[in-house]
């Protein structure tokens, strides 16, 4: 990802992003940042870029002319392939959140554009810009800072920039909770003592006290957070009447992924973590074509995907939005707290012989090996979801089942592990995975799901 940054102090940019995690993952080549000097386009032979606002008024206003050439600089070098976003900081832009975070960091190039003064001629602005953001309902000297804030928050969720990536996914405002209170060495400081959960080896029991603890600290510190998170609750609740059809949209909120909830009596909307996935069920409610064609604009404003849960709104939400089916799918969920037995199966340690060699590949993906030779691989993806793939060709017949049975036990123990349900979203046509996940103890749901995209 490169962030480009339209601004008048472009040593100012430079010298507070080139630090910390950000200046590692430039020096690295994980991202590229460019500060742009409004100043070299201006055609003034003074560098002079402001002028008197039209119609009077106090301060200056930055002309539109050095801001558009800038602007073109970069524009005339980024790739046409290439995906990105027009970004005026600005008091009066839409507030800058975690969510929004997670929508940039999809784009392949951002470029900022920092106002003084009294800001930038609109007649520029029309021209160039796709979003206005603001961190806050204040008044800063100039863009500068919020736009540094905003590379910060952004470059975080880019792969590779945290050693740790999952730091990204469980930090404060990913979902509608507060982060729970963290702990180090020594375990006795001051008189306080590290909570005995912390130290007592149990995943299950951490994962439940630092839930707890967040939802103490959201209600109290954030009352507007806690409401969001008491619709999460709730309709976590209303679903679960229903398991094994709504098992992926569970597991987004188990896993903390799911996004702006959107309860309209027996009908529920989920977003995934990006915002252009959307989740959506009925449970019984009528009038499909009716809810579609009413629906606000701007809960699909930027969805690209959408699971169906009915087969009822396959038709309505069709004719509303103008996506296409493209496939048919049953969730499988494994509802047992007890690991799946790996004998014959798999090993990580490559000394002894005990099934296939499971090994970590990139980007949280797993393969197994047979002898020296990949057979598959597996992993899981951000919304919580298990999914395999055998692609050694020359595997005997006989021997295919076992390495995607090791697969499947290896990616639900890893999940049992993390304190998370496993679950597979599977094509309706897959008869061989369903089988497999049937005999692991997996239940299917009997209805199917619906893809939608454009």
């Amino acid at each position: 990802m490169k962030f480009h940054i339209l601004t008048l102090f472009p040593e100012m940019v430079l010298q507070g992003l080139m630090s910390s995690i950000t200046g590692r993952a430039v020096r690295e080549q994980k991202i590229e940042v460019e500060a742009i000097d409004i100043r070299d386009y201006t055609k003034e032979k003074h560098r002079k870029v402001d002028d008197y606002p039209y119609g009077g008024g106090a301060g200056m206003l930055i002309q539109a002319q050095p801001v558009y050439d800038a602007y073109q600089s970069v524009s005339e070098k980024l790739s046409p392939s290439h995906t990105r976003r027009v970004i005026y900081v600005t008091p009066q832009g839409s507030p800058f959140s975690q969510q929004m975070a997670e929508e940039f960091s999809a784009y392949d190039d951002l470029i900022f554009l920092c106002g003084h003064y009294e800001g930038i001629d609109e007649r520029v602005l029309e021209e160039v810009v796709t979003d206005h953001v603001s961190i806050g309902d204040y008044v800063m000297t100039g863009g500068e800072l919020a736009a540094m804030v905003m590379v910060d928050v952004i470059a975080r969720l880019v792969p590779g920039v945290l050693h740790n990536q999952e730091s990204a996914r469980t930090e404060s405002f990913q979902g509608p909770l507060l982060e729970y209170p963290q702990y180090s060495r020594p375990e006795i400081w001051h008189g306080k003592a590290v909570p005995e959960v912390l130290l007592s080896g149990d995943a299950g029991r951490v994962r439940a006290w630092r839930l707890e603890e967040s939802v103490k600290r959201t209600r109290e510190r954030r009352p507007d957070l806690y409401a969001q998170y008491q619709e999460l609750v709730e309709c976590r609740e209303r679903m679960k009447k229903q398991k094994r059809l709504h098992a992926d949209m569970l597991g987004l909120l188990e896993r903390g992924c799911g996004q702006r909830p959107c309860r309209c009596g027996e009908r529920i909307l989920l977003y995934g973590r990006d915002g252009k996935t959307m989740f959506y069920t009925s449970m019984g409610a009528e009038r499909e074509s009716e809810f579609w064609e009413n629906l606000p604009e701007e809960t699909l404003a930027g969805v690209r995907r959408v699971f169906l849960h009915q087969q009822a709104s396959v038709e309505p939400f069709q004719k509303r939005t103008g996506m296409r089916l493209i496939g048919r799918y049953r969730n499988w969920i494994y509802t047992k707290k007890e690991k799946l037995p790996v004998r014959g199966l798999y090993r990580q340690d490559a000394e002894t012989e005990d099934g296939f060699l499971i090994r970590e590949l990139a980007n949280g993906q797993y393969g197994a090996y047979v002898q020296e030779t990949l057979a598959g691989r597996a992993g899981i993806d951000e919304e919580g979801g298990l999914w395999t793939e055998c692609f050694w060709t020359d595997l005997p017949e006989g021997e295919k089942v076992p390495v995607e049975k090791a697969l499947w036990t290896f990616l639900s123990n890893l999940a049992l592990e993390q304190g998370f349900t496993p679950y597979a979203r599977l094509s309706a046509e897959n008869a061989v995975s369903q089988n497999r996940l049937e005999e692991l103890g997996f239940y299917g749901s009997k209805t199917e799901l619906y893809c939608m995209e454009f």
